[in-house]
C-alpha cells in the first residue's frame, strides 16, 4: 500500500494535468464566446448544457457520483459564461431566497446576480433588457401555481428558455432560543407550506408576512427575538442559526422554476411548451381549444387561469404541453388552437427538467 506522502504526490501530479486541461478548456470557451457574439447567439444554451451533463455522467465510472460530477461541470460552465460575458441574472431578493438558490444551481457562482424586490420586477427587467436572464418560481408541489409569476406574464413579453425543479427545505432561523421568539417572518407561501409544524409549536400565532424568505431572514437578523422561515443559504448570509431544519409539512416539497430570456432552445426530444391564451368571448371557447390538443394526442400537463384585466368576465389561461413548438404536430395544433383564441402566445419551448435539484 502506498504511503500518505506518495498518495499526496500523486494528487499533486494530477492537479498539474487538471490545471492545464482546465485552462485549455477555458481558452476554447473564450473562442466560443467570440463566435456567439459575432453571430448574436445567447451565452446560455440549456439544450447544450443538458448534452454536456448527460455526456460526462455517461463517461464517469466513479467513484464521483453523478450529482457531484454535475456540480463540478456546472461551475465549469459558469466560469465559461464569465469569460465569454458574465450574464446579468435576476431573481427575487435579497440574496438567499429560494429563487437565488435555484439561480445558483443553474448558472453557478461566476455570474452577476441582481436581486429584485418582487417577481414582477424580475420579469419586467428581462423584458426591457436590463437583465439578460431571470429566474422565477412558477409552480410548487404544495401550493400550486405561483400567481405573481403568471400575472407578470400577462403584462410583459418574455421567453422561457429553461426550467428546473428544486427541493424546498424550510428552516426556522433565529439567534435566540425557540421559546424566546416573539415574531416569525416569512413569505405567505412559506407559512402555508409549514402550517402543521407552526401549529404544533405554537408559532402560528406569531407569524408576520415578508416580501421574500430572504428579506425575512434579513429582518430577523436585526431583531434579538425575531425568527424567519427560510433557506440554509439565508442563514449563512445573515448570520442566523438553524433552530429547526426541514419544517415543511411535505417532505417532498419542491418548486419548479423558469429561466426567462435568451434564445429559444432547439428541440431535444424531451421538451415542454408553455402557452398563454385568452379565448374568444363565446360559449364553449375553452373546450374548443382543449379539444384541439386532445384530438392531436398532445399531453397537457398543467392548466390554470387568471382574471384578465382587459375585460370583465374574461380569463387568461396558462398551460403546459409535452413537446416543442417546432415539432410538426405541436406547431399544427397551436395554429389550430389560435383560431379559437382572441390571443395566443407561445411563452417558450425548453428541455424538461428530469431531476430535482437539492444542492
Amino acid at each position: 500500500m502506498a504511503t500518505l506522502d506518495e498518495l499526496r504526490q500523486r494528487i499533486d501530479e494530477l492537479d498539474v494535468q487538471l490545471v492545464k486541461l482546465l485552462n485549455e478548456r477555458a481558452a476554447v470557451a473564450v473562442e466560443i464566446g467570440l463566435v456567439k457574439r459575432a453571430s448574436g447567439v445567447a451565452v446560455f444554451a440549456p439544450e447544450r448544457e443538458r448534452e454536456v451533463l448527460q455526456r460526462v455522467a455517461a463517461l464517469s465510472k466513479g467513484p464521483l457520483t453523478r450529482a457531484a460530477m454535475a456540480t463540478i461541470y456546472k461551475e465549469l460552465m459558469s466560469a465559461s459564461f464569465a469569460l465569454q460575458r458574465a450574464p446579468r441574472v435576476g431573481c427575487l431578493g435579497p440574496a438567499g431566497s429560494f429563487s437565488h438558490e435555484a439561480a445558483l444551481g443553474r448558472f453557478g457562482s461566476s455570474v452577476e446576480y441582481e436581486p429584485r424586490v418582487d417577481i414582477r420586477g424580475v420579469v419586467e427587467d428581462v423584458a426591457n433588457g436590463r437583465l439578460d436572464y431571470g429566474v422565477v418560481p412558477v409552480e410548487n408541489s404544495t401550493g400550486g401555481a405561483v400567481l405573481d409569476t403568471l400575472d407578470a406574464f400577462t403584462n410583459y413579453d418574455v421567453r422561457i428558455c429553461s426550467e428546473m425543479t428544486r427541493a424546498i427545505r424550510h428552516n426556522l432561523l433565529a439567534n435566540c432560543r425557540q421559546d424566546e421568539i416573539t415574531v416569525v417572518y416569512s413569505k405567505p407561501e412559506a407559512f402555508s407550506q409549514c402550517q402543521r409544524w407552526l401549529s404544533e409549536t405554537g408559532l402560528s400565532k406569531k407569524i408576520s408576512p415578508a416580501p421574500s424568505t430572504s428579506k425575512a431572514a434579513e429582518m430577523a437578523a436585526q431583531q434579538p427575538h425575531a425568527a424567519a422561515i427560510g433557506s440554509a443559504l439565508a442563514a449563512k448570509l445573515y448570520g442566523l442559526k438553524i433552530l429547526a431544519p426541514n419544517i415543511q409539512d411535505n417532505p417532498n416539497n419542491a418548486t419548479r422554476f423558469l429561466v426567462l430570456g435568451g434564445d429559444g432552445p432547439r428541440p431535444t426530444g424531451n421538451d415542454r411548451t408553455s402557452l398563454l391564451f385568452i379565448t374568444a368571448h363565446q360559449a364553449g371557447a375553452l373546450v374548443n381549444v382543449l379539444l384541439v390538443f386532445q384530438k392531436a394526442g398532445i399531453n397537457m400537463t398543467m392548466i390554470t387561469s387568471r382574471p384578465h384585466a382587459a375585460g370583465e368576465s374574461q380569463y387568461c389561461f396558462f398551460t403546459d404541453i409535452d413537446g416543442h413548438a417546432d415539432d410538426a404536430p405541436i406547431k399544427s395544433a397551436i395554429e389550430t388552437a389560435r383560431t379559437h383564441c382572441a390571443v395566443l402566445r407561445v411563452l417558450g419551448s425548453y428541455p424538461k427538467s428530469t431531476e430535482i435539484m437539492t444542492e
